[in-house]
């Protein structure tokens, strides 16, 4: 036991020491640490944590301890559903429940061929929807991939690769450009070391990270520049820290956790359906009960037949087809939402887009492309500055627009773009139609300007050797270079920075070649000037000298704790020549302005939530016309103070607001739950995992897709796969057109079980026999609807779906226009039906023959109100056929099944059908105009009242 001590990890504390000092082995060290009280165990730990040399890491022993304490670097993957349990899902409805008693009740009196009918339809309805759902929920992006790969550590004094997985707290993490951050990390050395974290802040500019800076876990995110979090990306330099926290400790794992303990909005579709079911199930209930208490008060009627008639009558007017038709609906939506770049992971999300009220978006990646571009370089003059504008957005190509030519304008923009050449560590290639890049997106942005002018960055690299790169640091301000000419032996010093910090390195400026004495008060207004309208500004100097009176202290050392590499250089950078500055941008993706007015003159508003500064979210929301120049920007710290006030201040300071800037995640989900509460259909956007929540809070969640994390796609409902604001609106539309094909099915179900109703109502009050047998009713629901309402889901859209106000969440599907059209429509049908009954009954037809005319002048309405119903105001007559292949093929395969019918032995037996002659042929046809003429009277009084509005 004598070597235990030396044995131990520098980490462990004198009390962990001494309890190890008792332990016969390293396994009994373990078990004493195990067997000890969660305060004991806890307090060993973070003796292990706290306490870790950095030069040695952990130990393999500590690691084992630490992993049996904490647990995998892993964050819980929620399991998915398998196939049945998708199928059974697919029956948790109300509908889906009365339709099984139906099915159960027809049993139960006999009528077999009732209640298959039945379950073969639910069945149906059940694989289509599972089926949907399952590709969904397979296309998905898993949240398995969040963190996941190697991460760099030291153990026993070695550089290890090691899984992500088995990171613990305490591991001493070494950290590059392009890495993805395993945990969260607190930094205790770096070398010129940003990580990109708008996935989780939203904002666009890569954070630099300091060894001694903020690390306190009551600021906000965005604040704590001395730790990096799991999920984000190192964009440059070289760091080492401690790892604090793993899996669901870290922030990450902090709002997966929130996010997955969080229950889904119901879809709007799913609140109409229900209380559409219950008002439809009232409705056939009070209307069968009323109808057999009237046969049993006239008396003639046997109880048996009573029965059959019953439940004929039920099966017949309870819209059974609408969850095969709704699912249909539903997955025709899926799909052209798919071919507009939106892919749907739950099918009933479809048309809840439609429903949308208010959308709340991010602006990093969903309003802008986060490319920061160079809108605008303004080179020195000698009484104003020279702007000149910069087209194209992002890492692509784009034009200079001069606003004055000369080559010596042009030479003045070159020498400024080599020394943002030069003064750069990232690299861009342009050599392909589609360009690429790496490293911080500021850099990346310079090499692009240069580009468009026309530079080569290989050449300037090529011509200019580099002596010595000095990294950007926060409190440096400013990035530069040591550059020597091959040919004269002259060394360049090249710096780009902050305008303040640039400007104080300057006594003179460049104009138009022409080295003058530096106006700093010119300067200054221009950079006020172009920060005022929310750009970035950076400005770019450099510095000629002999190379022998270059200095240089130290020797180029790659190692993150190592002292800049631009020690001994900052004392030489005096009197620069200033070049210019150059005023970059987020900028707003080109169709996104269209996309937001369109969802404006469609009644639906959209706020840009992000963790920005005001001042940019502000001027892009100004340019996308999300508010006016008075209009105030709400920030985080608002809503802080609001809270801590009043408990109706922050709603009050959220309600008139359409830009909101610095907030942060729980803030986000606090504006969404306050738009609920004020009767919006709440929908976000979001690509990060900052978004997450307040995505789930929201009845829709959309994710992007290309930038979108993994979190805020497994929250979504729809994912949109080119990132592009404008799909949104397209989703939207089609959401609203899948509606309104379901609102068609049913008015046209509703509507036809509504006749039959009537009918058998209008026979028993005059005492006549019942016009239809049981088999009839069912025959008659299967070829007047059974096609119909399905080939109806398939309808494009009649246009305009976008220029009318979205539909109240409240608003039932039993609203007044869809009430008119089934009493209107239904009322016509039943009645008509009712006179030629009774017509035929007393002119001396037979029970049979008068039931054979009556059900195929039934089955003549179903097809010919299929047809009226494919739009709610226009005509019959202008509406294409060839727009809707599928119910011009529907209808007259439903009324060739009915001949078939009557033809065919058997079943014209079973079905009590006989062959027409032509005679009836016309005289049939003739009352079914009468019903279409009906319905075109009805729909040309619908446009009047709607011009009049």
């Amino acid at each position: 036991m004598s070597n235990d001590a030396a044995d131990v990890s520098p980490a462990i504390s004198k009390k962990f020491i001494d309890k190890r000092a008792v332990a016969e082995s390293s396994d009994d060290l373990e078990n004493n640490i195990v067997a000890e009280d969660e305060t004991t165990t806890e307090f060993c730990c973070d003796s292990l944590i706290n306490k870790v040399d950095p030069k040695q890491g952990l130990s393999q022993q500590d690691v084992d301890i630490l992993m049996r304490r904490y647990g995998p670097n892993t964050l819980p993957v929620p399991p998915l559903p398998g196939l049945f349990q998708l199928f059974l899902r697919q029956f948790l409805s109300p509908f889906i429940y009365i339709l099984l008693i139906a099915s159960l009740l027809s049993f139960l009196l006999n009528q077999i061929p009732n209640g298959i009918f039945i379950l073969i339809v639910l069945a149906i309805n059940a694989i289509i929807g599972t089926v949907q759902e399952y590709s969904a929920q397979q296309s998905a992006a898993a949240l398995r991939n969040l963190v996941k790969g190697k991460a760099r550590v030291r153990r026993n004094g070695q550089d290890l690769w090691v899984d992500v997985e088995t990171l613990v707290p305490g591991d001493i993490v070494l950290l590059e450009s392009g890495d993805k951050v395993p945990a969260d990390i607190a930094l205790f050395s770096v070398a010129n070391f940003s990580v990109d974290e708008s996935m989780l802040t939203g904002e666009s500019v890569a954070i630099t990270k300091l060894a001694e800076g903020n690390k306190d876990t009551n600021t906000p995110l965005a604040e704590r520049n001395g730790v990096c979090f799991a999920g984000t990306i190192v964009t440059r330099g070289r760091g080492r820290g401690r790892v604090i926290a793993t899996a669901l400790a870290t922030e990450l794992g902090k709002i997966s956790h929130q996010v997955s303990h969080e229950e889904d909005s119901e879809p709007p579709l799913m609140i109409r359906i229900r209380r559409f079911t219950y008002q439809t199930a009232a409705a056939i209930f009070m209307g069968i009960l009323l109808l057999v208490g009237m046969m049993l008060i006239r008396g003639g009627y046997d109880l048996e037949g009573m029965a059959m008639m019953a439940i004929g009558l039920a099966v017949s007017t309870i819209p059974e087809g609408l969850p095969a038709a709704l699912t249909v609906a539903l997955s025709i939506g899926m799909r052209r939402m798919a071919k507009n770049n939106v892919i749907i992971r739950k099918l009933i999300a479809v048309e809840a887009l439609g429903s949308c009220t208010f959308i709340c978006s991010d602006k990093t990646g969903t309003l802008t492309v986060n490319e920061l571009t160079v809108k605008k370089v303004l080179l020195p003059g000698k009484t104003e500055g020279i702007p000149i504008e910069i087209g194209g957005e992002g890492i692509a190509p784009g034009e200079i627009q001069w606003n004055e030519s000369s080559a010596a304008l042009q030479t003045g923009l070159e020498q400024l773009c080599v020394s943002a050449i030069l003064a750069n560590e990232s690299e861009l290639d342009y050599h392909s139609s589609n360009w690429s890049a790496s490293g911080d997106i500021v850099d990346v942005a310079f090499l692009v300007l240069a580009v468009k002018a026309g530079m080569s960055i290989e050449t300037v690299r090529n011509i200019h050797r580099q002596k010595r790169l000095i990294p950007y640091e926060s409190e440096r301000a400013f990035s530069g270079s040591l550059n020597c000419f091959e040919d004269d032996g002259r060394d360049c010093f090249h710096v780009k920075g902050s305008p303040e910090k640039i400007l104080s390195m300057c006594t003179t400026m460049n104009v138009l070649g022409e080295c003058v004495p530096l106006d700093r008060a010119l300067l200054e207004a221009q950079y006020e000037a172009s920060a005022r309208n929310g750009y970035r500004i950076l400005a770019v100097a450099r510095k000629i000298t002999n190379a022998k009176d270059t200095v240089i202290k130290s020797e180029l050392t790659h190692e993150p704790d190592c002292q800049s590499d631009a020690d001994g250089l900052d004392d030489q950078l005096v009197d620069m020549e200033f070049m210019g500055m150059v005023a970059m941008i987020d900028p707003v993706r080109p169709e996104a302005k269209a996309a937001v007015s369109q969802c404006r003159s469609g009644g639906i508003e959209v706020a840009m939530v992000t963790g920005d500064h005001p001042v940019t979210a502000k001027a892009i929301a100004l340019e996308l016309g999300l508010c006016q120049q008075e209009d105030p920007v709400v920030t985080g710290s608002d809503i802080h103070l609001a809270n801590q006030q009043a408990d109706n201040l922050a709603a009050e300071l959220i309600r008139p607001c359409r830009v909101f800037a610095r907030i942060e995640p729980q803030q986000k989900q606090q504006i969404v739950e306050t738009l609920m509460r004020q009767g919006h259909f709440v929908a976000v956007t979001g690509d990060g995992v900052n978004d997450a929540p307040a995505m789930r809070q929201s009845h829709v969640g959309v994710a992007m897709g290309k930038r979108g994390t993994d979190v805020a796609k497994e929250t979504a409902q729809l994912i949109i796969t080119d990132d592009n604001f404008a799909s949104i609106v397209k989703g939207i539309e089609q959401g609203r057109i899948v509606y309104n094909n379901i609102r068609k099915v049913i008015g046209l179900l509703i509507a036809t079980g509504f006749s039959a109703l009537l009918l058998f109502f209008l026979t028993v009050t005059a005492g006549l026999p019942m016009p239809l047998t049981a088999l009839q009713l069912l025959w008659l629901n299967l070829v007047a609807n059974g096609l119909q309402d399905v080939a109806l889901a398939f309808e494009p859209g009649e246009g305009g779906e976008l220029d009318k106000r979205p539909r109240r969440p409240s608003e039932p599907i039993f609203e007044r226009h869809i009430i008119e059209h089934i009493l209107i429509a239904g009322g016509a049908m039943g009645i008509l039906a009712f006179s030629v009954f009774s017509f035929l009954n007393y002119s001396g037809y037979g029970i049979d023959s008068a039931r054979n005319l009556t059900l195929f002048l039934m089955v003549f309405f179903g097809n010919l109100h299929a047809l009226s119903s494919r739009s709610e105001h226009r005509s019959l007559f202008k509406i294409p056929l060839k727009s809707n292949v599928f119910l011009a093929c529907a209808v007259p395969i439903a009324q060739g099944l009915h001949i078939l019918a009557m033809y065919t032995p058997g079943l014209r037996e079973v079905l009590s059908l006989e062959p027409i002659s032509l005679q009836q042929w016309f005289a049939l046809f003739g009352v079914a105009c009468m019903f279409l003429l009906v319905e075109e009277l009805h729909k040309a009084y619908g446009r009047s009242r709607m011009r009049l509005a």
